[in-house]
């Protein structure tokens, strides 16, 4: 590990340098990329010299210990800067890890009621509402491009695009079922219903990434059903594409331009289809994208809203650490919530690597 990171530094060191060389910071393009990658590699180099200066402190602290005089003080400083060394020498474990390519790009988000009629529509608009909050909380840009909403104002599904630093690293981990247990407000008689949505999460695929085939496409233009006003009645800026391989359909009608739909939509099928080309290439993958879509059924989940309760439990979580309170969460405070899932995360990737 530590010849890795002395390796690390040396990387790091030499993008510096380069930062400063006439022809990098006459590149923009080549400044920009070197500045990015020596960013990159800063939080690892900076732990590791923290890292070594623990080290530098506890071998002062046993030395220390060698004078009679000092002694009770060195044994205070010798615990001080072995706490600290653990505590970095882990910290440098977890990001050693390998990194998700995918944590840097913006995400598109599915969400659709399941099981549970016009209750699990009107979750789903709560849903909605929850990682708006969130996303605006993160500082995060969410646009709507499709969204079928029900009488009572839930959504059978909305699909969005959310772009800004980290999303898909935080979001990843809202893929899959969401149950709800409470009394919804069709119900007369009080009593509490379990009802059902799904979310998922795509990493966004640029062209890039996944080059699609004009000739594969088929692209339907209709009037958007959607607010608006008189204009969705008289132009049909609404495009639907369907890619003829696969089968797979986008629907975009949030913008006025049918040009800025399209463009969406290509956007959001792009990313489904570099989805599903990856799933074929990784078994884990696979896995993990069925976890996402699920069933809709009430067993089928990640998370469960329990309202009479005021709590949230996540069931990829253990102990006590598995419950939050849902007033917050339903508000969009999420970091805790996804906090520890990441931590979850951390310490299985750390055992996976620890029993190879």
């Amino acid at each position: 590990m530590f010849e890795k990171l002395k390796l690390i530094t040396n990387q790091y060191e030499e993008r510096l340098r380069r930062l400063e060389e006439p022809e990098t910071y006459s590149d923009p393009q080549l400044y920009a990329r070197i500045d990015r990658e020596a960013r990159e590699l800063a939080p690892l180099v900076e732990a590791y010299r923290a890292y070594e200066s623990a080290c530098a402190d506890l071998e002062t602290a046993l030395e220390m210990m060698n004078d009679p005089e000092l002694r009770d003080f060195a044994q205070d400083e010798y615990a001080a800067a072995k706490t600290l060394r653990d505590e970095l020498e882990q910290k440098l474990k977890i990001l050693l890890l390998p990194k998700d390519p995918n944590d840097s790009k913006n995400v598109i988000m599915e969400i659709r009621g399941g099981v549970g009629g016009e209750e699990s529509s009107l979750f789903a608009a709560d849903l909605y509402r929850m990682y708006s909050m969130y996303a605006e909380r993160q500082g995060w840009k969410l646009d709507v491009v499709n969204v079928s909403e029900t009488e009572l104002g839930g959504f059978k599904e909305i699909s969005m695009i959310i772009e800004g630093e980290g999303a898909w690293s935080r979001l990843k981990f809202e893929a899959g079922g969401h149950r709800v247990q409470r009394v919804p407000v069709t119900e007369s008689g009080g009593r509490i219903h379990t009802s059902a949505a799904t979310v998922a999460v795509l990493p966004e695929a640029g062209e890039l990434d996944f080059k699609l085939d004009m000739n594969d496409l088929k692209i339907d233009t209709y009037r958007s059903s959607g607010a608006g006003g008189q204009h969705v009645n008289k132009t049909e800026s609404a495009i639907r594409i369907t890619h003829i391989p696969t089968g797979t359909v986008v629907e975009c009608q949030d913008e006025r331009s049918q040009y800025k739909n399209k463009d969406r939509a290509m956007q959001i099928l792009r990313s489904k289809l570099y989805e599903a080309e990856q799933e074929k290439q990784r078994a884990a993958v696979a896995a993990e994208r069925k976890s996402q879509i699920g069933s809709g059924d009430r067993s089928d989940r990640i998370r469960t809203y329990n309202f009479p309760q005021n709590r949230v439990t996540d069931h990829r979580l253990i102990g006590d650490n598995k419950n939050f309170n849902l007033s917050a969460v339903i508000d969009g405070d999420l970091d805790e919530l996804i906090d520890a899932l990441v931590t979850a995360d951390q310490a299985e990737k750390l055992k996976a690597q620890s029993d190879i």
